[in-house]
Parts: structure tokens; sequence; C-alpha cells
């Protein structure tokens, strides 16, 4: 599975671990020139998105809050595609980091026409168990981390009467999970929020919409106890985890004139976890 390779148009070449299966994918730049900017992008599944929009041929913009050398590893990947990238250390749960992280993108790209809310965290307790931190922790970073970089590129996304909003939820904002009520929460949130910004955007021509990821295997999967993989995977109805890049795909979907007539909607990139 280690090592399997994804082949790309135009003679590119990356080497994905996949599943036995060597996918040919057809990059047709449809994002050429685009200005993004992707939360929590430096490692799994952001990493993921801010690589494969810029194979779509978007500039691409990423903060970090403590991944700076992986970062700046992603942007120097993002460079070797031939498009401009950048790193910006900013707090997504403070809103002055948030508006000056879109004042970086819009210097260095000239403009930014896509936003991708990934950041997130998760801080587990059973709710009797659970602190008021833990509680406050996962809805600043998840919740309104969302709402800063939205409220942020709003009035330009707004003035410019176009605009791509892709807020990464979860599975577990649409059913809940056991130990999870402030991240299932957040999630929740998150669902609402972009269905509300959606019907507030639309008649701007800005399109909002959530994907929701099941298990994916990211280095917190990988480092879980099997016990807890193999339940999870029980679930699944194809059978194994997803991949980072899975949900990129349907992001940079999301992100181009293909989808230009959904918004307000939530698309799940379970492999069947939660039908």
């Amino acid at each position: 599975m280690l090592g399997e390779t994804l082949r790309f148009a135009q003679n590119d070449t990356v080497e994905k671990p996949f599943n036995g299966v060597t996918y040919n994918l057809n990059y047709m730049k449809e994002l050429e020139g685009k200005g993004a900017i992707v939360t929590g992008g430096s490692v799994g599944i952001g990493a993921a998105i801010a690589l494969d929009l810029a194979r779509n041929g978007a500039h691409v913009a990423i903060n970090y809050r403590k991944h700076a050398d992986e970062a700046n590893k992603i942007v120097e990947e993002i460079k070797k595609l031939g498009r401009k990238g950048l790193a910006v250390q900013a707090d997504v749960a403070k809103s002055a980091d948030a508006e000056q992280m879109v004042q970086s993108a819009l210097k260095e790209f000239g403009h930014l026409d896509i936003l991708v809310n990934n950041a997130g965290i998760n801080q587990d307790s059973v709710v009797w168990k659970m602190t008021e931190d833990q509680w406050d922790n996962v809805m600043a970073i998840n919740l309104k981390g969302c709402f800063n970089y939205i409220h942020a590129v709003a009035q330009l996304f707004k003035n410019q009467n176009s605009g791509k909003i892709i807020n990464i939820t979860s599975i577990n904002g649409l059913r809940g999970k056991f130990g999870q009520s402030n991240y299932s929460a957040s999630k929740a949130g998150i669902i609402g929020l972009t269905k509300s910004v959606a019907r507030e955007l639309g008649k701007f021509s800005v399109n909002v919409n959530a994907v929701a990821p099941g298990l994916i295997e990211t280095d917190m999967v990988v480092n879980a106890p099997e016990e807890v993989k193999q339940k999870a995977l029980a679930e699944i109805v194809l059978g194994r985890i997803g991949k980072p890049d899975e949900v990129a795909w349907v992001v940079s979907f999301l992100a181009s004139d293909k989808a230009r007539h959904i918004t307000g909607e939530v698309i799940k990139v379970d492999g069947g976890q939660y039908i």
C-alpha cells in the first residue's frame, strides 16, 4: 500500500500511500491563478487540501500556530508546483489574526477567491468529566475560528461578487459521538453557520459549503489504539480508512466553477461510515 503512485496530468507524479491502485488524475488547472487560504494547512487534511488546490492552479496561503517547520515545507511544495505559497503564524481563535492573514494573502496574491476553514482540535471527555476549558478551547478553534475567517472575507467576497467558502466539519457533527460533546457540538455549529452564511452571501454569487469527513488516515488516527481503529473501521461500508487526498479532491471540486450551482450543502467523505 505504501509508496503507491498517483499520476497527474502534464507528467506530474506524486508518491502517495494508496489502496493498491494507481489513480490517473487529470489536473486541468481549473483554479488557475485563484488565491486561496487554508486554515490548519500545515499538516493532515489541511496540508492535502493546500497541495491539491495548488495542483489545480491556485496560489495558497496557510496558517499555523506551532507547526512552523511543517508549514514551511508545505509552502515549498506549493512553490515547486509553480504557485505562490505563503505561511502565516495566526491563531484562528483571534479575529485580529484572521483579518491580518487575509490582508497578507491579498498583498501576496493580489486577490482572494477561496477560503477553506479546516483548522480544528479535539479535547475528548465524557460530559460529566469535561472541564470548562476543554469546552471553550474546542469551541474557540473549531467554531469561532471558522466564523473569524468568514467574517474577514465576507465583505471582500460580497464586493467582488464572487468567492468560494468551504468549511470542514465532521460526520460527528451530524450524528454526535460518545466522549465528544464539545467536538460534535462545534462541528454541528459549523453546519449551521455554513447554511446561514450560504443564505446571506448567495445573492452575491458566493458559494458556501461544508465537507464532513469520517475516519481519515491522519497522524491522530494512525497513532490511535488498534481497538479504537477497528471499531471505527467496522462502521465503514467501503471497508477502509479514508485518505486526506480524498477529502482534498472534494474541496477542490467545491472551489471550482463546476460547483457554481451548489451552496449550503454538507458533503460527507466517509466511505459510508454514517448513512
